[in-house]
């Protein structure tokens, strides 16, 4: 179970040509920091740098900042 759980985080952090092209770079890092990644701004340069494609890494990092604190608040919740 962990292991398949791993391996579906891991396909989060994959963008093609036209993902690159698409991406919203704020919403990405905040959906990677609610799902409890580290950040992904550096495997996605790797993913779309082939493509042409620049990653806003201002932008990703904002909104990994950000899903990193409502991921943290809702942990938080979780336990008491």
């Amino acid at each position: 179970m962990r292991v398949a759980l791993l391996l579906l985080l891991a396909g989060c952090a994959s963008l093609d040509a036209q993902g690159c092209r698409d991406a919203d770079w704020y919403r990405l890092g905040f959906r990677d920091a609610m799902y409890g990644l580290q950040r992904q701004d550096f495997t996605y340069e790797s993913q779309c740098a082939p493509h042409a494609v620049g990653v806003d890494s201002a932008r990703y990092a904002q909104g990994w900042r950000e899903g990193k604190y409502e991921f943290d608040r809702r942990a938080s919740q979780s336990q008491d």
